[in-house]
């Protein structure tokens, strides 16, 4: 019988040399004259493992890792391709602690298929969703998304049925579903994760989208630093295509949906949606002012719907299992699952998803292992470079909307970065204006401005001039920035900021002087 060998083709694989333990593999096959064939599949979200490689065997599958190409003889030697004893071997795949833990919905099946399998995607419950939906109507679909209680993954919570319910409500002759897939925070991956190992879960989110809106035309809007997950994705709408999920009947129904990949220089700001959208119609990627809002007058003018990668991914499961099965996870009006990416100074980094409610402290110290360092952690930073810096004092706070928004925070897309006791919060406020002032658009001015000021006023303070006074024009300079700004980049500058100011007030002290020997 043939034996599977699973290697990841996910970027952060790739990055630690993945290619070259699947190159060393296949020739020790060959050499060895085995029957045996290689899946490129997904990153399971273990990245201290990476290169993880697994084996199925008829117990399930096993897992090595971290393989490095001068491993793979020693591998064979130990009979691995029937799962043999081996210092790099893990055991099952589903009983290592930091997966079995997890409560995957939305990433079921990312490291398990082949992502550009469609029989491998129907294997595991792909396009029962899309199935369901098709024949049901579509303010049913709005209905049982609104339900659901799914929130924007994106970072601002807002409501996905709402949004949708607004689109289908418009009267126009196009609508059009637009995928924010510029994933520019630091420290997340999710959405590149999902469109290198589970593509057609994406096209079926926004698939049920079209149908539920009355959209008959998608884009995924991703950034052309994520060279595999562009050509993942149009590979996998290509065989959508061809396989008539895609086109002027989707499944056979009277449903029209089609979709493409469209590729951005990388700005930051085009995360907005309003940036995004310009970009799109190939403008400068600025700031619209709202309203009009983009469900009413978005992409060329028409009614769009924008979500974020996790939100349309989460779709099928919720059209699959129901509203109800998908609302019993999480807490308060933060329903659902979360994917959380862990990065930075941290034992274990990699992607997590679970139930919302796990508080900051569980996170940081059980899954995530404390830091790489074996230093104490100082503070972590969750929401990306936009997001608050949390001190241990605050570990407590569950993983939820709201509780963030109550300690001055937000969740943002996920992301956590983590910093032992070496880091200097005032350099990270620095960076925090420094971003801004880089990343804006400069259409507002206090953005463009702000941050300029911003950095010169974080130089003063550590220079040691006037303190006191600078200090105070910092967090002025953030009121201005947080109520006046036109977008969410001038916006939430001021939560580093801020958040590093308040919580770590001794680094921005002036540094002391040392006494004279007498």
């Amino acid at each position: 019988m043939t034996v599977t060998v699973f290697i990841p083709r996910d970027a952060a694989a790739l990055a630690v040399g993945a290619d070259k333990v699947a190159n060393a593999i296949a020739a020790e096959i060959e050499r060895r004259g085995l029957d045996a064939r290689i899946v490129r599949n997904g990153s399971r979200g273990m990245f201290w493992l990476e290169p993880l490689v697994e084996i199925r065997t008829d117990h399930g599958r096993i897992a090595y890792g971290p393989v490095r190409p001068s491993d793979v003889t020693g591998l064979f030697d130990a009979d691995f391709l029937a799962g043999g004893a081996h210092p790099l071997c893990l055991g099952p795949t589903q009983d290592i602690p930091f997966l079995r833990q997890q409560t995957r919905l939305t990433f079921a099946r990312c490291g398990v298929t082949d992502p550009l399998s469609l029989e491998d995607y129907r294997h595991y419950a792909g396009l029962q969703g899309l199935e369901k939906a098709i024949a049901m109507a579509p303010a049913e679909i709005v209905a049982e998304v609104t339900e659901s209680g799914l929130r924007g993954r994106g970072g601002a919570g807002f409501p996905t049925g709402i949004k949708w319910k607004t689109v289908a409500d418009a009267k126009a002759d196009q609508k059009y579903i637009v995928c924010n897939a510029d994933e520019g925070d630091s420290g997340t991956f999710a959405d590149r994760m999902i469109m290198e190992g589970d593509p057609f879960v994406l096209i079926e989110g926004m698939a049920i989208a079209g149908i539920a809106t009355g959209a008959t035309r998608g884009y995924v809007y991703t950034r052309s630093e994520y060279p595999h997950a562009i050509a993942a994705m149009e590979a996998a709408i290509a065989i959508a295509r061809k396989a008539g999920i895609l086109g002027p009947s989707v499944l056979g129904s009277a449903y029209a949906f089609d979709m493409e990949v469209r590729s951005g220089a990388g700005a930051y700001v085009c995360g907005e949606e309003t940036s995004l959208l310009n970009s799109l119609e190939g403008k400068r990627g600025v700031v619209r002012a709202k309203p009009p809002l983009p469900a009413l007058q978005g992409f060329l003018g028409q009614p769009t719907v924008v979500n974020n990668v996790m939100s349309l991914a989460s779709v099928p499961i919720i059209l699959d299992r129901g509203a109800a099965f998908y609302r019993d996870f999480g807490m308060g009006r933060s329903r659902g699952t979360i994917p959380i990416q862990i990065a930075g100074n941290v034992k274990h980094g990699g992607l997590y998803e679970t139930a919302f409610g796990l508080s900051l402290g569980e996170i940081v110290d059980h899954i995530g292992g404390g830091t790489a360092s074996g230093r104490p952690v100082k503070a972590v930073q969750v929401g990306g470079p936009l997001g608050a810096y949390f001190p241990r004092a605050l570990f407590d706070t569950p993983f939820d909307y709201e509780a963030f928004a109550a300690k001055d925070g937000l969740i943002g897309h996920a992301g956590i970065v983590v910093f032992d006791d070496t880091v200097d919060m005032l350099k990270q406020a620095r960076f925090a204006m420094e971003f801004c002032a880089v990343e804006s658009c400069g259409k507002c001015t206090p953005c463009r401005i702000g941050s300029t000021r911003g950095v010169e006023t974080a130089d003063k303070i550590a220079r040691g001039l006037e303190p006191e006074k600078n200090r105070a024009l910092l967090a002025d300079l953030c009121n201005t920035m947080k109520f006046g700004s036109l977008c969410a980049l001038g916006g939430f500058t001021p939560y580093p900021v801020l958040s590093a100011m308040t919580h770590f007030p001794d680094d921005f002290k002036p540094a002391p002087i040392a006494q004279a020997a007498e």
